[in-house]
């Protein structure tokens, strides 16, 4: 077994990169992911990599794009404002079926808003982090540990299905420390790939990489073939994790930093007899709709738990046909909701039931 290290957040994320064959980085400081890119800046020159700080989110988010279309792995960071100034250049990405990493370490808004933590980007990351019809990958860690250990992931699933991946932490994950194995492989193999526009030496075709479709059926046929990717994705890429589901009655729906808060809040009904249970959803896109509708079999009601005005409940709604209510309970703008609130609105949903 690796030693395990005693890592921030962020530094966990930008390490794990580096382990999973990340060779490119390009970003921009803004709080509360800087150390991410601070980190970087050390690494990326000590292992033959590039760490360049671009003039805006804008730009780093572009030179990602060039990158990934050289057939390297490439990330950015930011943190909400600034993922809302690399939203046309994903949708580029997108259109040109370009695998990299975005990382998106949440704070308050709209607009500047606060720098503590939050979860108000959950629409933005599933339904438009971009123009056009699209989607990305988006996981959504609750630890540090699994900040690592998906960054990796996200970078071979982006591979695997030629998009752009997003891991979606918040300022809670990426300024706390915990204990951290880190994971180390060979990735050459992974740097193979056939489409990307890395020069040819006269040995095969010319790769060319575009989003511009100027004939319009064109244009939809590409869009069609990359929704029927999509669905497999939806049918094979799905994860969650389930908590006291087994005869579960109040379903918690809650992910990230939240989904901790939530887990200690159905420990403590269960011991006040309340039959309790938690389902956090790891990706976001695509989302465990199969697994909550399951639990609303046994479900009398579902609570939704998160750092920001409710972003996931129709999702959830959509996912149990609207089969059973759905409530909400959260906070917004930096303020983390405690388990005793939690704890409240289960023991409100049951009765007090025993």
């Amino acid at each position: 077994m690796a030693e395990k290290i005693l890592m921030k957040g962020n530094e966990a994320l930008a390490e794990a990169a580096i382990q999973a064959g990340c060779l490119r980085f390009f970003g921009y400081p803004i709080t509360p992911q800087t150390e991410l890119a601070a980190y970087m800046a050390k690494r990326m020159p000590k292992i033959g990599g590039t760490y360049l700080q671009a003039e805006s989110e804008i730009s780093a988010i572009n030179m990602v794009q060039g990158a990934a279309a050289a057939g390297v792995r490439a990330m950015t960071s930011s943190s909400s404002p600034g993922i809302s100034l690399k939203t046309e250049g994903i949708s580029y990405m997108c259109g040109a079926d370009l695998p990299a990493l975005i990382i998106n370490v949440q704070r308050g808004g709209p607009g500047l808003g606060g720098i503590q933590p939050s979860q108000s980007d959950y629409w933005q990351a599933t339904k438009a982090p971009g123009h056009g019809d699209l989607h990305i990958l988006v996981f959504a860690p609750s630890s540090v540990q699994e900040m690592a250990d998906l960054v990796g992931h996200a970078f071979d699933t982006a591979d695997k299905y030629r998009m752009p991946a997003m891991i979606l932490a918040d300022g809670m994950l990426g300024q706390m420390m915990e204990p951290v194995e880190l994971k180390s492989g060979d990735n050459a193999a992974k740097q193979d790939k056939p489409w990307a526009a890395c020069g040819h030496e006269n040995k095969r075709e010319h790769n060319i990489v575009n989003s511009l479709y100027l004939q319009a059926n064109e244009l939809e046929a590409k869009i069609k073939e990359r929704f029927e990717r999509y669905k497999i994705i939806e049918d094979n890429e799905t994860m969650c994790d389930e908590y006291m589901m087994e005869d579960a009655e109040y379903v918690v729906v809650a992910y990230g930093a939240s989904s901790r808060i939530a887990r200690a809040a159905v420990r403590e009904a269960r011991r006040n007899g309340i039959k309790a249970g938690l389902i956090r959803p790891i990706t976001l896109w695509p989302f465990p709709k199969k697994d909550i509708a399951a639990a609303a079999k046994n479900a009398k009601a579902f609570l939704c738990v998160e750092m920001s005005m409710g972003q996931m409940v129709d999702d959830v709604r959509l996912a149990i046909e609207c089969s059973r209510p759905v409530s909400f309970f959260g906070h917004t703008g930096g303020i983390i909701p405690d388990p005793a609130e939690v704890l409240a609105e289960i023991e409100k949903l049951s009765g007090g039931a025993k």
